[in-house]
């Protein structure tokens, strides 16, 4: 403990550092030990020598006084500075004021507190843990450097014996997934430089190209000014802002290919691609950034943890219009060079375009002939796509993928910390026999650390402690590898099955934004027996599901209490008092404390208790002498009080004042929470009828997480809507174009849909997020090549039925690249962002590969209804693409 203190002084010393908490230290005392009958002979009771004691020792300042000029403090002496002083204390007996010591009549120890409130081992040895926070908005991989250093200092002076280490390392973790993310960031930037050079060509994709650099610092640089850090959100959100702000530069660039072709100078058309662009690409770009604005405002957990998405994409975003405007244009009119077309050699990526240009053209054709078919079509597979969606399994978020799993042991409330310690000790010889990594197994368990009665400070967000409690233990393991984390839970979890049935043990990986177990039912009412039937039947039911495992509540099974019931006739007749008997219980049992004894720079209890064996059985209990504190007299309790055995509820927990009973399982490895509670809430409303009236019941776990995080972003999508609604207005001041880019919102979920069935993902927050972040691309999309029909019938002049032809023509290939940008951009994230960001990016990955594709017939082919345009024998003229 003092080589902790000194440790912990030097920790909270680094910058970084919020606060340091020592764990497992144990509580000190100073025991004064006496014997009634030694007492009695003396004249004197436990409550006077209690009061002997408090009066003389002394820690309180006697005031101050005034002497001239000055005011000194008064220090009376009489505390204990050493443990002897208290041993020689004079103690007054009997009538003539006679004094003698206090050992002569007790027994003084210093020890510690018994049994302990928390007990800490590594690896099976006793230890103490330092738990070091961070400050708000501090860097933690700065932090672990710092205690990184510490720790190297201290194990070259620590005396052999004890050794110091890291238990959990957050900051390596976060500094793990940044390194990841940050070549997954590269990646995708080698992709997109890549799709852009072999798509355009080595002069224009490299204009293109330039982009991306200067976009990235630009919005680094802006994150910096508004104090907004590097995790793997914001560099999730920026890989995901790649494929997106190469948009504006591509239909730029193109525009002003296309006019430079037609004879405009290099001038003129960057110029005229600059006003004609200026406003579609900026309400493009910010009816994207308004489609995550709800997850910024959704005051969750979540909603603080993706929040940063909707910053950082509306900063790259918005940089990126910017600098398409600005140095994209003048980099097309300073090294953008096209050949006369008789001079110009297609290319092999020119011929794959220009077939699928033809191929498209023959497909619009068709489509707009037979509109009301395709419309009608795309209809029903969006119907059979939102029923594809019940075939998804749903879960909320996945479990953490850090190389850690834990151990969480609760026993029948009243349980001694021995028992719960002898459990641990199984456990532990169970890791070193079985699980932990030796030269003969390569995989398993590298260390943990076990903590027997308290569960220690937070070190993750998916840690969710029990309250303190002798019957409740908590191991923290350290596995070799993430993905074995499943085949050491699965071990562990069969032993601690078939070892301890009369434990409830759960063994799992540490949950994903913010923790929480899977499955919880919250039954409130008044009576706790029915709403200990009713909780009962519940738990029955839930155990007949296949996925469910370790189906609990968490008042747990009843405890035993005795009650002292004294006849309160016979306990006056002998000169007894009900304090009488509760002191002598009292200190038989516990003991009462009586001051304090200072020792160096800390305050140590002094407890006075009666030196009987603290371990009563109920037939020495029943025999205890209880003494009178006025006259000495003792009695045996028996001739008394009736002890008599009682059960009770071991906890009665209250929500919102009403007496609450929650009952919530874990999940097998091939269990769904979401298919579950499918089948569980049906039968639960069923039998909420047969219910007492009061009686009502209420979901937790995934299902409450659901229904507030998802439900808070849910709650701004109608904001994030208006403001897109509100924005298209402004661009196109036409009711029918804005419910044309509105109506291809729902398109993306197609591709959602087949995406998570194909790669088998399921759904959840983060996939809701791409779903979002699709909407916003997809609206792009729209607008972009609704505006190019606007320009053909206005700047050219032409018919509307060839105008929509050649603005799908025209914004193909811009259309066809952004797409391929976003989707191979994901690629590195999808491969190695882990199971965070799997889901998400196949989202965005296959929903807007066929929403881009769907799109592009259905915005011709619906604008062609609204406006009435007809195509019955119609022929479009090939030559209308050369004007």
């Amino acid at each position: 403990k003092e080589y902790a203190d000194d440790i912990r002084d030097q920790l909270i010393k680094l910058p970084d550092a919020a606060k340091v908490v020592i764990g497992g230290a144990q509580e000190e005392r100073v025991f004064i030990e006496y014997q009634d009958a030694v007492l009695k002979e003396y004249g004197l009771t436990s409550t006077r020598l209690q009061g002997i004691i408090s009066s003389l020792n002394i820690l309180s300042s006697g005031g101050q006084i005034n002497m001239e000029d000055e005011r000194i403090i008064l220090e009376p002496s009489g505390n204990f500075g050493v443990l002897d002083d208290l041993k020689r204390t004079l103690i007054p007996v009997g009538e003539q004021g006679q004094l003698i010591y206090l050992e002569d009549i007790t027994r003084t120890s210093k020890g510690y507190i018994d049994p302990s409130k928390q007990l800490i081992t590594v690896n099976g040895k006793n230890a103490l843990s330092l738990h070091v926070n961070l400050k708000e908005g501090a860097n933690i991989i700065n932090l672990g450097l710092e205690v990184d250093r510490v720790v190297a200092e201290w194990q070259s002076t620590l005396p052999i014996g004890l050794s110091l280490e890291r238990l959990s390392s957050m900051d390596h973790y976060i500094e793990f997934k940044i390194s990841d993310f940050i070549v997954n960031l590269g990646q995708a930037i080698g992709i997109v430089l890549a799709v852009m050079l072999v798509f355009l060509g080595l002069r224009t994709g490299s204009i293109i190209a330039s982009l991306i650099p200067i976009v990235t610092i630009m919005t680094l640089m802006l994150m910096g000014m508004i104090n907004m850090g590097l995790n793997q959100v914001t560099l999730a959100a920026l890989i995901m802002a790649l494929g997106m702000m190469v948009d504006n530069a591509i239909v730029v660039a193109e525009t002003i290919m296309v006019k430079i072709e037609g004879g405009t100078s290099a001038k003129d058309a960057a110029i005229q691609a600059c006003s004609e662009l200026f406003t579609p690409l900026l309400i493009s770009t910010l009816t994207t950034s308004a489609a995550f604005l709800a997850f910024y405002m959704a005051e969750t957990t979540m909603g603080d943890i993706v929040g940063p998405v909707f910053v950082v994409i509306s900063l790259a975003l918005l940089s990126s219009w910017f600098i398409a405007l600005t140095v994209i244009t003048l980099f097309c009119f300073l090294f953008m060079k096209i050949p006369p077309k008789e001079e110009r050699k297609e290319s092999f990526i020119d011929r794959a375009i220009n077939w699928l240009k033809g191929y498209y053209k023959r497909t619009i054709l068709v489509s707009l002939n037979f509109k009301y078919i395709v419309l009608s079509a795309i209809v029903v597979i969006f119907f059979l796509a939102m029923f594809g969606f019940t075939l998804i399994p749903f879960v909320f978020f996945p479990d953490s993928d850090r190389n850690m799993i834990t151990v969480d042991i609760n026993l029948p409330e009243g349980t001694r910390i021995e028992r719960t310690t002898e459990i641990v000790q199984s456990i532990e010889r169970f890791f070193t026999d079985s699980v932990q990594v030796n030269e003969g197994r390569e995989e398993g368990i590298i260390n943990w650390s076990s903590y027997i009665g308290q569960g220690p400070e937070s070190y993750d967000l998916g840690y969710q402690p029990d309250e303190a409690n002798a019957s409740y233990a908590h191991l923290l393991v350290n596995t070799s590898s993430a993905p074995y984390n499943n085949a050491v839970i699965e071990k562990v979890d069969t032993y601690c099955f078939d070892a301890f049935p009369d434990a409830d043990i759960k063994v799992s990986a540490l949950a994903g934004g913010g923790g929480g177990t899977p499955i919880e039912i919250k039954v409130s009412g008044e009576e706790p027996d029915i709403l200990s039937q009713i909780s009962e039947s519940i738990k029955m039911r839930l155990s007949e599901e296949a996925g469910t495992k370790n189906v609990k509540d968490d008042w747990g099974p009843k405890s035993k209490k005795f009650i002292v019931n004294i006849d309160q006739a016979r306990a006056q007749s002998a000169g007894i008092t009900s304090q009488d008997i509760a002191i002598s219980l009292r200190t038989v049992l516990d003991g009462f404390q009586t001051g304090e004894f200072r020792e160096d720079d800390k305050s140590i209890p002094i407890l006075m208790r009666s030196s009987s064996s603290q371990q009563q059985t109920i037939a020495s209990l029943q025999t205890l002498n209880v003494f009178s504190q006025s006259n000495g007299k003792s009695v045996p309790l028996i001739q008394l009080a009736e002890v008599i055995p009682e059960w009770q509820y071991a906890k009665i927990r209250r929500l919102d004042l009403f007496r609450t009973i929650n009952i919530s399982s874990e999940l097998r490895e091939d269990g769904n929470a979401s298919a579950i509670m499918g089948v569980i809430t049906p039968w639960l409303d069923e039998q909420q009828q047969s219910w007492p009236a009061g009686y009502t019941y209420e979901l937790g776990g995934d299902a409450k997480n659901t229904a507030e995080n998802m439900g808070a972003v849910i709650k701004y999508l109608p904001l994030s809507g208006f403001i897109i609604l509100l924005l298209l207005i402004i661009q196109f001041n036409s009711f029918r174009k804005m419910l044309i880019v509105i109506s291809t919102i729902p398109l993306g979920v197609i591709g959602v849909v087949l995406g998570l069935l194909i790669f088998r993902e399921e759904f959840g927050f983060m996939p809701f997020l791409g779903v979002i972040s699709l909407f916003g691309i997809v609206i792009n999309n729209a607008i972009v090549l609704i505006d190019r029909i606007e320009i053909e019938q206005r700047d050219f002049g032409r018919q509307i039925q060839d105008a929509i032809i050649v603005a799908c023509l025209q914004r193909f290939r811009p259309i066809l690249l952004a797409t391929f940008t976003t989707v191979l951009g994901l690629v590195p994230l999808y491969l190695s962002g882990g199971e965070m960001w799997e889901g998400m990016a196949v989202s965005i990955i296959v929903g807007l590969l066929f929403g881009t594709v769907i799109t592009l017939i259905f915005i011709p082919s619906f604008f062609s209804i609204l406006f009435k345009v007809r195509y019955k024998d119609y022929t479009f003229d090939d030559s209308q693409l050369k004007d």
